[in-house]
């Protein structure tokens, strides 16, 4: 009874008839020969100087602008506001050192 269960759930596990999709056989490619897109020398193009200045000197105009921004958050204006109204009080911010 086990070697019937057995046959039986193996034979139903493997597929009877493979099927080849495409059957066109083994792919066809170039064999790699050692050179990115086959080129023995690298050949700078013309406007390759110009495209690397100009993203590079992009990049860091936008670093420097970014450094320089002006501080426009809400939580920094809230502070200083804040500031100024304590010290119109009379309240002191510094706190000393005891002990």
């Amino acid at each position: 009874m086990f070697s019937s269960v057995i046959a039986r759930s193996t034979r139903l596990a493997r597929p009877t008839t493979f099927l080849r999709r495409g059957g066109h056989g083994t792919p066809s490619y170039n064999e790699p020969g050692g050179y990115l897109f086959n080129e023995k020398v690298r050949v700078k193009e013309d406007w390759e100087n110009i495209y690397y200045l100009g993203m590079g000197g992009g990049f860091l105009a936008m670093a420097v602008a970014l450094y320089y921004k002006p501080d426009t958050s809400v939580v920094s204006w809230a502070r200083k506001e804040a500031e100024k109204s304590l010290k119109e009080k009379g309240v002191n911010l510094e706190y000393t050192k005891t002990a």
